[in-house]
């Protein structure tokens, strides 16, 4: 009698381990991700552009095939980045330092990409060197019902306005989820970190304003802000205007997490210069990505798309991001900057 009570106790565990095996959870992933493309301009000489100081404009021979290489790489890497856990591209993916639409058109029609049907949000904007953001998004993933660009209004000592990059806003659909991206590229170090500063606590002001306009509709906005932003995560435009919290508990309400902070302490980065490493490249998100409930799309991880493809093999520069231009010459490369990216996870029911 005592074998048989112990045989029917076991059954009853084996069946509901088998029970709750069935019912383990599991979650669809998406990546959004962000990848500085180091110049991506056409062959062509846009008289309304200083883009004769491009890399591009300045190689005189063979521009053409050039161009075919250098789209055809990006093209690699983006098709790459998340795929190891997604099995696909990004669902949105920003971009910067890009010419024009035409640019991106071609990059997302090239073979690596073209079954991913990305469209594209692009504005001109006033940049003096004619550089602009962009965003590619899946269209049967991520539905935009919104977009705008914002200027970043700039002036030197004798109040002629310094052009510069827009910042991007695009509000839309992913997957079922209302989100909110903005992409940037901020102002760069050019005259020196210190010299340059407020230009970069002027970018992130105004990044704090497009902020808090979205989360005064709604305190629970789902807001990315993603971009070159030619600041570590540590320095005074993130942490003094942005307020950044490196540790996902400490972000709470109306608060931005920066998962980058902490990868940037341990010395990683996404481009390298001086034989130092910054990671100037980052994805900041609201509070609201943290949450527990995974009946919406949350914050899974972060990182650093820097697989060894996409640095120097030897050479003084060995490690660092196998850039496309240097002296006036095509290398071959890919970027002078190491993609990032997130990736969501969302339970499926």
């Amino acid at each position: 009698m005592k074998n048989l009570k112990s045989l029917v106790i076991l059954a009853f565990l084996l069946a509901f381990t088998h029970g709750w095996a069935q019912k383990k959870k599991q979650f669809k992933v998406q990546t959004i991700a962000f990848y500085n493309v180091e110049n991506l301009f056409d062959t062509i000489n846009d008289p309304l552009k200083d883009d004769e100081k491009s890399p591009m404009m300045e190689i005189q021979r063979d521009r053409s095939k050039i161009y075919e290489d250098k789209i055809a790489k990006l093209a690699r890497v983006i098709s790459d980045i998340g795929y190891d856990v997604t099995k696909t591209s990004p669902a949105i993916l920003g971009v910067a330092e890009v010419e024009n639409k035409k640019v991106l058109e071609d990059l997302i029609n090239h073979p690596k990409l073209k079954d991913s049907d990305y469209g594209i949000i692009h504005f001109d904007s006033p940049d003096k060197r004619g550089i602009d953001v962009g965003l590619l998004y899946k269209q049967d993933v991520f539905q935009p019902h919104s977009f705008s660009k914002h200027p970043l209004y700039l002036y030197n000592g004798d109040d002629k306005r310094v052009y510069t990059r827009d910042q991007l806003l695009v509000s839309g659909v992913l997957d079922g989820d209302e989100i909110h991206i903005i992409v940037n590229h901020w102002p760069s170090r050019s005259g020196g970190e210190a010299r340059s500063r407020p230009k970069r606590v002027k970018a992130a002001q105004l990044n704090k304003r497009i902020i808090d306009s979205l989360q005064n509709v709604d305190k629970n906005a789902k807001i990315f802000t993603i971009g070159d932003l030619n600041d570590d995560p540590f320095n005074e435009s993130m942490k003094g205007v942005l307020k950044t919290k490196d540790k996902r508990e400490d972000a709470k309400g109306k608060d931005l997490f920066n998962p980058m902070e902490g990868m940037a302490r341990k010395g990683l980065g996404t481009l390298a210069y001086r034989n130092g490493w910054n990671l100037f490249d980052q994805i900041v998100m609201t509070a609201p990505l943290l949450e527990k409930d995974f009946s919406e799309y949350r914050y899974y991880k972060a990182g650093i798309y820097n697989k060894t493809y996409l640095s120097n093999k030897r050479g003084r520069y060995k490690g660092y991001p196998f850039r496309s231009f240097s002296s006036g010459s095509y290398t071959g490369g890919y970027s002078d900057h190491f993609p990032v990216y997130v990736h969501l996870i969302k339970e499926v029911k």
